[in-house]
Order: structure tokens, then sequence, then C-alpha cells
């Protein structure tokens, strides 16, 4: 049984998340400010973690930072917030995904299993060095990729930033971190350099690219890979 802490200052979600949650399978902690979340992260360690980012205390993004000062716990975000600037702040600094209120049980269910597989992948042992997705397949091990059977040429840039991609199932990359892991330090606002590779990676890759199924793109804050 997986542990999810929760943390969000209205009380009402609360009691309902860990209702529906233990529904389905999970123990539960909760938390009604970032304090109490920090000392639920530090002595019960949970498994993953839910975390709304308007808190009264602490703000969200400073929690997320302290936790990851010890922790690599998958932390799902929630934010009533629709604007981006928000989120990828809290993706930068270590959230793993985040959910917009009002949100479905459904939506946030399917989030925490995304964070599920990946914690497996750490927690019990290798990654799958092959992830085939029936349009194309990513070799790992021997930096190949394949589509329909046909070895495809990628460029040492477009190999990062697929490579990236697919060692992180589900879960949303910011432009600022994938500027930062390839390029470096100092690229943080050239974004168009991964419009333009990501658009290479499609055309190479994507049955159909203007209408991709696996590279996708989180308008103004980065791109995910769905298997």
């Amino acid at each position: 049984m997986r542990t999810v802490l929760v943390v969000d200052d209205e009380p009402q979600l609360l009691r309902a998340l860990q209702v529906n949650l233990h529904a389905e399978g999970y123990q539960v902690l909760t938390a009604l400010d970032g304090t109490t979340a920090l000392q639920h992260a530090a002595s019960n360690h949970p498994d993953l973690i839910v975390l709304d980012l308007g808190l009264p205390d602490i703000n969200g993004v400073d929690v997320i930072t302290k936790i990851r000062r010890t922790s690599s716990t998958p932390i799902i975000v929630l934010s009533a917030r629709h604007g981006s600037v928000d989120k990828v702040r809290a993706l930068d600094a270590g959230a793993d995904d985040y959910v917009t209120k009002p949100f479905g049980l459904d939506e946030l269910l399917a989030r925490l299993r995304v964070a599920e597989r990946r914690l497996g992948t750490s927690d019990g042992g290798e990654q799958a060095l092959t992830i085939d997705v029936g349009d194309f397949e990513v070799d790992l091990a021997n930096r190949k990729v394949t589509r329909d059977g046909a070895p495809v040429r990628l460029t040492p840039r477009e190999w990062a930033i697929l490579q990236l991609l697919v060692r992180n199932p589900g879960r949303l990359i910011t432009q600022q971190q994938m500027l930062a892991k390839i390029w470096g330090p100092g690229y943080d606002g050239e974004t168009h350099y991964l419009r333009v590779y990501m658009g290479q990676l499609r055309r190479k890759l994507e049955a159909d690219p203007a209408r991709p199924r696996h590279l996708l793109t989180e308008a103004g804050m980065g791109y995910r890979f769905e298997p």
C-alpha cells in the first residue's frame, strides 16, 4: 500500500481527498499547512505527495524546495492558479506534475499512477532499456532509434532531448529544465531551440507530426512523453 501525503488548506477538499484516496487503496496522511507537511515528509517518508501551492504559512514552491534537499519523492502540485508562471516555478523547484483546480478525481488518480510507475522504476530496479510505443522504438542502451523496423538517424541534440523525455514517461519537463540539462547554464531564454528540435523529432518519429501522440507540448511550459 502506497502512502500519500495530501497538503491543502481547504479542510473540506482535504477530507474528500482523504476518503477517496483511501477507497482507492492508498494510506493517506494530511496536512493543512506547509510546516506540518514538512514534518510529515521528514518523519513518515510518504511514497507520494499531493501539494497545494497556496498554503497559509509557507509558499508551496518553498515547501518543494525544502523537500527536494533530502528526498526524491514524487510531488504532484495542486494549483488554483491557471497561469503557467507559478506552475513552471513549482516544476523547476522539483515537482513532478501538476493538476489545476477544479479537477476530477480520475485526473488526479491518473497522475498518481504515472508517478507510481516512475517510483517503481527508481525503487524496484532497472528501467526498461527499450521503449516501444508502436510508432517507434528507442533502445537506450545502444542509443538507437527505429521506426517501422528501419533505423532513424538523430543528431546528438535530438537524441539528448528524446532520451530525457523517454526516461521520464508522463512527466512534464519544463523548457528551463531541458535547456539547462542539454545546452547548459546561460540558455534559459533560448526556447526557440526546443521548438526547432522538437519539430525535427516529430517529423522523424511521429506518424502524424502535426498531431503528435507521444512527443507532446504543454504550451508555455514544456514537453511530455506519453508512451
